[in-house]
């Protein structure tokens, strides 16, 4: 049965007690509103070690659109029945006071010395968009680890950016170890996200555009082409005419970030689009190299 822990404090004691148990213990932070994508990451930490903790905190630290963090999907107890489902041991929660008690200004911000850098990969395109996004993210994470010593933390790939950070973080942390997991679609190739259920059946009908983009690209590259402005072209021109409003579609390598798109021609290449529904942001991304078939 999943334990559902009251507040960060009992995830810290919960965690002791695994570790002094002598057991390995994974972890899979989310915003909540769990779908099979989030399953499918507490199902790997489950298999690989020997008790899973799930944290559902909506981070309001890492929103640049306080509209976007009040609509964000919330059903904690709805969260904890389908964790119980892939057998998860524990969930929490708690408020960011919780989280940094005596370090915030506001119920929506820290105090500035209390902020963590998200380092080089936070910048260009995510980190672009959405200014201070990336460093709410280091920020939670880094308290995460903290708080709950984990030896293995899970993380999808639709979220690329973000695998880059949350990676970088924890190698100057000494730890834990960041495994990334394929990102889980619907039928159509929409990659599955919390946000999905805010969309309208007629968003919903466009969405899977973005994928069609990305595997578009992918034909590109398997078809011999190699520069990066070519296929970010491939990506913009699938996109067109979609009703759905860009925010960028680009291509980096993904094994040496750069802000800006890199000089041709590449070894290896993953796609990245972001775009608006109405008012719901999408994200996904594509290894073209092989890599990655997600």
């Amino acid at each position: 049965m999943t334990a559902l822990l009251e507040d960060p404090a009992a995830a810290e004691r919960w965690c002791a007690a695994q570790r002094a148990a002598g057991r390995s213990l994974g972890f899979v932070p989310t915003m909540g509103a769990l779908h099979a994508g989030h399953l499918a990451l507490v199902e790997r930490a489950v298999a690989e070690n020997d008790a899973t903790l799930v944290s559902v905190f909506v981070n309001p630290l890492q929103f640049d659109d306080a509209g976007d963090f009040r609509a964000y999907p919330r059903d904690l107890a709805g969260d904890a029945r389908l964790l119980e489902t892939v057998g998860c041991g524990a969930v929490f929660s708690g408020t960011l006071e919780q989280f940094f008690p005596g370090r915030c200004a506001s119920a929506t911000e820290l105090e500035p010395g209390a902020y963590v850098d998200p380092g080089p990969t936070a910048e260009g395109l995510e980190g672009a968009h959405r200014a201070g996004h990336f460093r709410g993210v280091a920020t939670i994470v880094d308290r995460l680890f903290d708080l709950v010593r984990c030896d293995r933390a899970y993380f999808g790939a639709k979220d690329f950016q973000q695998t880059l950070v949350v990676g970088d973080l924890a190698r100057r942390r000494g730890g834990p170890a960041v495994v990334v997991c394929p990102t889980h679609r619907e039928p159509d190739g929409l990659a599955m996200s919390s946000r999905n259920l805010l969309l309208t059946p007629a968003q919903r009908e466009r969405a899977p555009a973005i994928h069609a983009a990305l595997a578009a690209a992918r034909e590109r590259w398997r078809s011999g082409e190699r520069d990066p402005d070519e296929l970010a072209s491939t990506l913009r021109a699938r996109l067109a005419d979609t009703g759905l409003a860009l925010d960028y579609a680009e291509v980096r390598d993904p094994r040496a970030w750069t802000a800006h798109a890199p000089a041709g021609p590449l070894e290896r290449a993953v796609a990245l689009v972001a775009a608006r529904a109405g008012d719901v942001r999408l994200i996904d991304n594509l290894r073209l190299d092989g890599e990655d078939a997600a």
